[in-house]
């Protein structure tokens, strides 16, 4: 039985081979050139129109006047957000401080008394009771309420067991004076302190002491005043081992 079979391509003459290669690339440029041909005929899509309808109901009176409205508000609170300038500071000239001295009490326990008082104010001076004086009392100053001061006059004079219970720790020697107010029974009340050597507390001393004093009151004409004021004063050594 005889079959066909279709002639392979190096089994064709040179011919046939030239020739079917030519109509091959012929095809192939013909249509490369259909295809260049129908680039520009066919035109490029445009774009679609679009039927939408917009439609403003807003009546443009309104619209203007919401606007100014808007406008109006934004530009008050522009103004309102606007920080406040601050007031300039105001400076003073400096002030020169005055120091005003610190008034003085009183009740001044204190009596300022100069050299001579001081002087006529020593009891160590005056005559003793057994004297027997019959002169009037020697103002020596004022009291502390601007009474006459007189010069004190023992009736008994302080032991030393009755001044070294007031004593300061460590005593010094010096003086101690006071003025007191004298009562009945020879006794005085109500002293203060007057004058002292310097730091030596004995002023105090005295004053606490005074409760045991027996002191005349003064005189004037002969008769005693009780109730004047008189001054005291003691004087401490320390050396000898006395109290006084």
């Amino acid at each position: 039985m005889s079959v066909y079979r279709l002639p392979l391509p190096y089994e064709r003459s040179p011919a046939g081979r030239r020739l079917s290669g030519f109509g091959l690339a012929l095809a192939i440029n013909l249509a490369l050139l259909f295809v260049l041909m129908t680039l520009g005929i066919i035109p490029p899509p445009g774009p679609k129109n679009s039927r939408g309808l917009v439609v403003d109901l807003i009546p443009a009176s309104r619209n203007t006047s919401t606007t100014r409205a808007e406008r109006s508000e934004i530009q008050r609170v522009r103004l309102e957000q606007k920080p406040t300038p601050k007031p300039p500071r105001i400076l003073l000239p400096p002030v020169k401080p005055t120091i005003t001295p610190p008034p003085a009490p009183r009740n001044q326990p204190w009596i300022e008394m100069s050299k001579d008082e001081m002087a006529a104010a020593d009891i160590s001076k005056l005559p003793t009771a057994a004297s027997g004086s019959a002169g009037d009392s020697e103002a020596v100053g004022r009291g502390p309420n601007g009474e006459t001061l007189y010069a004190a006059e023992w009736a008994r004079e302080p032991t030393d067991a009755e001044l070294r219970g007031y004593l300061p720790h460590n005593p010094q020697d010096g003086y101690g004076v006071v003025a007191c107010k004298t009562i009945p029974g020879n006794r005085v009340d109500d002293c203060v302190e007057l004058a002292q050597s310097l730091g030596s507390h004995l002023a105090s001393a005295v004053r606490q002491a005074a409760w045991q004093f027996r002191v005349r009151p003064p005189r004037k004409n002969g008769k005693p005043m009780i109730g004047e004021w008189v001054s005291i004063r003691i004087d401490y050594s320390f050396s000898g081992g006395s109290g006084r």
